[in-house]
């Protein structure tokens, strides 16, 4: 514990609160937070020597495991040609090629440096083609920390109690509306009122900003047929769950094409990213090619470029499926541990993200997210830290599977959760 005593005291004099995002500080669970020294397939270890089997998978984008050998070579080779050109290379080529062949909505993609980037350039994009200013959220939807999208937003916002942020100028968001995750009639209410003002609908196709929530039975396809009807674009985010949950992102999991795709975690393999992308016609107004302006200095960098290319090449059928494996055993068990222990909670699961909601109700939206029991996640939370098993810390997180996560993993997690849910 010395070591880790010693960086928090120099982080918190020269870093606020300690750390460089918000749910990183353990403030919806309580304690410390480990300072990490090293990880490897999907084990961290901290600077006082303790190894725990990792959930948060660097928020979604280890999903082949930690310095995977593939990616850290692909990363390693990039890095003795040069770290930054601030001119095209081959491998963003490379990457872009890869994106596009995986999901069909996208015919060409811009590179940029983070989700929040990619998603402040979509809804640009989306304002100008069609002539439109205002677009449409859902609460506990988080679409990173842009002015206009940090309204009612989840995540580290939700566990921080704050529904938007101090310093967003109220000019900033009027033009932003906000329905309820699930619930048509809600967006339909807003079109009625608004229809021929709204640019876009943006929407995690799988919220995993309020933990785990699935789109409910033909709830995407409503939003598909009302945003072409009404001369809107459609807008997934799937920084998380583009080519998490299925090869080619949660679109093609559902059946449902977006006008607009964002993207990030994965297909950075760890390293700074972001990603847009769409249709040839709706992606060619962006500059150079049109009027709308986008740019960065590290856009395309060679590094993210070479660790996202080398995740990708992993990807296979063969690994999805094996993913699916193993995060269904991962929910199978530990619904089946809190259930004999008369526990009530309810796992929810896509793909190989997942959540553990205290409470009897399955979730379907945010307030159904905010109503469990986020007291006892965080005695589960630290029950589990204390045997080796580090969760997000947070009960509005999704928990991530890695290729690394092999079945001895998930059994020893699924007893250690055993043991857990008696102290809390």
């Amino acid at each position: 514990m010395m070591q880790l005593k010693k960086l928090l005291e120099r982080a918190m004099r020269v870093i606020p609160c300690g750390v460089n995002s918000p749910v990183r500080t353990f403030g919806a669970v309580g304690g410390r937070p480990p300072f990490i020294r090293s990880a490897s397939g999907c084990r961290l270890t901290d600077v006082d020597g303790n190894e725990y089997i990792d959930y948060i998978g660097s928020w979604g984008a280890a999903i082949v495991g930690h310095a995977h050998p593939a990616v850290t070579e692909a990363v390693a080779a990039a890095l003795r040609d040069g770290t930054s050109f601030g001119t095209p290379s081959p491998l963003e080529v490379g990457l872009a090629e890869e994106i596009v062949d995986r999901v069909p909505s996208v015919e060409q993609v811009r590179m940029v440096n983070s989700g929040t980037e990619a998603v402040m350039s979509a809804i640009r994009l989306a304002r100008a083609a069609t002539g439109r200013d205002k677009i449409v959220k859902f609460a506990g939807c988080y679409h990173g920390h842009a002015d206009a999208v940090l309204v009612k937003a989840g995540s580290g916002v939700a566990t921080l109690g704050l529904p938007d942020s101090p310093g967003v100028p109220a000019a900033s968001v009027e033009s932003t509306l906000v329905a309820r995750f699930n619930d048509i009639d809600s967006v339909e209410s807003i079109f009625d009122a608004h229809a021929m003002e709204i640019a876009a609908v943006i929407v995690e196709p799988v919220a995993g900003n309020m933990g785990v929530v699935p789109p409910a039975s033909g709830f995407l396809k409503q939003l598909r047929d009302l945003t072409s009807r009404c001369g809107a674009l459609l807008i997934f985010d799937e920084v998380m769950t583009g080519f998490r949950v299925a090869r080619g992102g949660a679109q093609t999991l559902y059946g449902v094409t977006p006008d607009l795709t964002t993207f990030g975690k994965v297909i950075g393999g760890g390293l700074p990213v972001g990603a847009y992308g769409g249709a040839s016609n709706l992606m060619q107004q962006i500059a150079p090619a049109g009027p709308v302006y986008q740019a960065g200095t590290l856009s395309g960098n060679p590094l993210a470029m070479a660790a996202g290319l080398a995740t990708l090449q992993q990807l296979t059928d063969d690994a999805y499926q094996r993913l699916e494996r193993q995060s269904a055993d991962l929910a199978d068990g530990l619904s089946t541990a809190l259930n004999d222990a008369g526990v009530q909670a309810v796992v929810q699961r896509v793909g190989s993200m997942l959540t553990v909601f205290f409470g009897a109700e399955a979730v379907g939206e945010f307030d159904g997210a905010a109503a469990a029991d986020h007291d006892r996640f965080a005695r589960f939370f630290h029950a589990l830290l204390s045997r080796g098993i580090h969760l997000p810390p947070s009960g509005y997180e999704s928990w991530f599977v890695s290729l690394a996560h092999d079945a001895n993993v998930i059994r020893a997690t699924v007893d250690k959760a055993r043991e857990s849910v008696r102290e809390i």
